[in-house]
């Protein structure tokens, strides 16, 4: 076994639509507004839950790879809105797609999930001992947004991406560079209210650790500091993936990035000197969808065959930890 390949892929979209329209009828805002900062004009509002939207994906994903079900070895899941504490996600979806013998793992790196879950099928695979991973990427981001904060309730949608790494007998070229700046957790959190219990004692204020503004459930951003992040990390990644894999940004087909924001790209394209066409982008009709975002554009350019066979295609991820990175793969 000599690399890996994406064998297969798939997304699902729940049917209903939230446009901007919609959204200037619960809070103070307008399309002009949302589409000048963020570049979404719509996003997926999902009424089912998680798992079954991660299915949807997987099934769609193993038909694209032609295979069944029971030759994963692997299933790895990304969610950050998964529906239970446990079992995970990746337990659940290997349930209903009838994966009997694989091996079921939780990831929970936030928008960077799926770069990250790329890197560890990787590493899984290039250890000889398995031969097919799903991962899957399913988000119910409407789960945890807050609909009367007009800042951050218009830039999250639900979707479900997957996709079936396989190991390849030809040596395909791949490079990752994923680090963390667990400095900032503050910025970008959504966390479990502690209903308490008979033997607890009241939780003092500071054991929060800074965390005790907001007591809530509901996902909390600090936008001015999440672009500031993002648009130094997303060009800086890029690159370093590339020098790891040896090749020039130049000789990239597409940049797929988590699909956060058209202003944070449009920076980062300009930090990396590369076009704007360069960057595969959905997000004017998606919004963000956490980890889901990636894989559904990869599923998007596949199925709209814009890559041949050889092409160079870098993935990159930055999100709630902070956790960030890219990969670099040959299609």
């Amino acid at each position: 076994m000599e690399g890996i390949c994406i064998r297969g892929t798939g997304s699902y979209l729940p049917p209903k639509l939230a446009t901007n329209e919609d959204f200037m009828k619960i809070v103070d805002t307008s399309d002009e507004w949302i589409v000048s900062r963020t570049g979404i004009k719509q996003r997926h509002i999902a009424c089912e839950p998680v798992w079954q939207m991660g299915v949807k994906a997987a099934k769609a994903a193993l038909e694209d790879a032609r295979i069944p079900a029971s030759e994963l070895d692997l299933v790895l899941s990304t969610s950050v809105t998964s529906d239970f504490s446990t079992p995970g996600a990746s337990c659940m979806i290997a349930q209903h797609i009838e994966a009997v013998n694989a091996v079921c793992i939780d990831i929970n790196a936030a928008c960077t999930g799926f770069v990250y879950a790329l890197d560890m099928a990787r590493m899984y695979l290039t250890s000889g001992e398995y031969r097919n991973v799903l991962i899957v990427s399913p988000e119910k981001l409407s789960r945890i947004t807050d609909y009367t904060d007009r800042s951050t309730c218009v830039l999250f949608g639900d979707g479900a991406g997957a996709a079936v790494i396989s190991a390849s007998e030809e040596k395909k070229r791949f490079a990752s560079y994923l680090r963390t700046d667990a400095t900032g957790t503050k910025v970008l959190f959504a966390r479990h209210v502690d209903k308490g219990n008979p033997f607890q004692e009241k939780q003092k204020a500071n054991e929060f650790d800074g965390f005790e503004e907001h007591d809530n459930e509901y996902l909390y951003m600090n936008g001015k500091e999440v672009y500031k992040f993002a648009t130094r990390v997303l060009p800086l990644a890029v690159e370093e993936a590339c020098k790891k894999c040896g090749v020039a940004v130049e000789e990239l087909k597409y940049i797929i990035p988590h699909q956060a924001n058209i202003r944070i790209v449009k920076t980062a394209c300009e930090r990396l000197g590369v076009p704007m066409d360069k960057m595969y982008l959905n997000v004017e009709r998606f919004g963000n969808t956490s980890s889901a975002s990636i894989p559904i554009c990869v599923d998007e350019v596949n199925r709209r065959g814009l890559l041949q066979r050889g092409d160079l295609v870098a993935v990159v991820g930055f999100g709630a930890g902070l956790t960030y990175g890219a990969a670099v793969f040959e299609w």
